[in-house]
């Protein structure tokens, strides 16, 4: 099926509604390491041929995204992300020590290795397989499938499990009544399964509660995805800077699901982030799947103790009279180039501080930055293939999904 063609710029003054409307679902991307990180997702499995679908418009294709009412699933997706990150090799054990709680420390003296605030980063980079299913918003199951071990995060109702089968460990955490769901403060908050994206659909409806007046959506033909017939939906940033070339999006010809999600970077190579089901099931789950009792001799830690076994956080060195207190960003920009500006608080090291930091610290900073100076003065450039961070010698931190040069430039504007 060719692109189509009424899906084009003219078209794209018209999107803001369904946009809004997409926006309800919007799911917040995780964020991990110097700059950012992003959970991402390997391609479905296509079947060879693109199917024969009535042609649709951008607008339609996103207002049938926003009224699909799927809330029931199973399948199986792959999880992969190319930051273009450096090995963290070496800086394990430089964390572990400066993280772990003190001995004694909630009963056993180190954190659950089932602790969903933890574990779940590790989809931030290299390749994993999960299972998903879910049976409207009260019930969601997610499982990482090891080479000989599986990590299970399961939300039933007020409860959220999760489960290390190679540690055999295991974190509970409840939801109290009259208390919102996941905001109870006792690490419930985040760990329904709706805080984490898992499907192509929570990073979809996230680009598209992004999207405005500086995106072109176009749709571009169909797709055979997961063994279901899909349209590609595309968005592309119309300004420069911007390190996302674009982001496409497969969305199920018939509930208007989004089956996969890739976003390309503007300088070429794999996918930062793709995307997608390599089955896909919208039957009702079997209510047995959201069930869950911990084995035998499994060591299970309370939400509560969790908490208290928290480390205390670092103090900043002392810099005088609100010291570690800071304003909230600026944002210089708009769209895909928008740029979002700070002062470090009061104490925290700059660039020119990270000569102090232990050695395996300094050579992980060392390969992602790059020494750069304009109108503002002089500071280092962190990197990876979707978001960079520009930290000033003063203390400035300037960071975007946007290159180097448009950093600098908005460092350079602001002085």
């Amino acid at each position: 099926m060719a692109p189509n063609d009424s899906a084009h710029i003219a078209e794209e003054d018209d999107l803001g509604t369904g946009r809004r409307r997409a926006a309800r679902y919007a799911v917040p991307v995780a964020v991990i390491g110097v700059a950012a990180a992003t959970i991402g997702l390997v391609p479905a499995l296509a079947a060879a041929g693109d199917p024969s679908l009535p042609k649709i418009s951008a607008q339609e294709l996103i207002e049938k995204i926003a009224a699909s009412d799927t809330e029931r699933l199973s399948g199986s997706v792959k999880i992969s992300t190319d930051l273009g990150l450096p090995s963290l090799a070496g800086l394990g054990d430089l964390a572990g020590g400066a993280l772990a709680p003190k001995d004694g420390a909630g009963g056993g003296g180190s954190a659950s290795t089932a602790d969903p605030s933890t574990k779940l980063m590790e989809l931030g980079s290299g390749t994993h397989t999960l299972r998903v299913a879910a049976d409207g918003p009260d019930k969601q199951r997610v499982s990482i499938l090891e080479d000989a071990a599986e990590y299970s995060l399961i939300h039933n109702g007020d409860d959220v499990w999760a489960y290390d089968s190679a540690s055999n460990e295991a974190f509970h955490a409840t939801s109290p009544e009259g208390t919102e769901k996941g905001r109870s403060g006792n690490k419930a908050e985040g760990l329904s399964g709706k805080d984490v994206p898992a499907t192509p659909r929570e990073f979809a409806e996230q680009a598209l509660a992004a999207a405005g007046d500086t995106t072109s959506v176009t749709v571009d033909g169909t797709a055979r995805v997961a063994g279901r017939e899909a349209y590609r939906l595309v968005l592309k940033p119309k300004q420069s800077g911007s390190t996302v070339e674009s982001v496409k999006i497969a969305v199920d010809a018939e509930t208007g699901t989004p089956l996969k999600f890739t976003l390309a970077p503007s300088s070429g190579g794999k996918a930062v982030v793709d995307v997608g089901f390599t089955k896909v099931d919208f039957g009702k789950p079997a209510a047995s799947t959201f069930d869950f009792t911990p084995p035998k001799g499994t060591k299970v830690t309370q939400g509560d103790e969790a908490r208290q076994a928290d480390p205390v956080e670092p103090k900043l060195p002392k810099g005088g009279e609100g010291a570690g207190k800071t304003a909230p960003p600026t944002v210089i920009g708009k769209g895909w180039s928008a740029v979002y500006a700070f002062t470090s608080p009061d104490g925290a090291p700059t660039a020119k501080d990270t000569a102090g930091l232990p050695k395996e610290a300094q050579g992980f900073l060392d390969a992602l930055g790059d020494k750069v100076t304009g109108k503002f003065g002089s500071g280092t450039v962190y990197k990876t293939r979707l978001v960079n961070a520009l930290m000033t010698d003063d203390g400035k931190i300037y960071v975007g999904a946007v290159t180097p040069d448009t950093l600098v430039r908005a460092a350079d504007g602001a002085k």
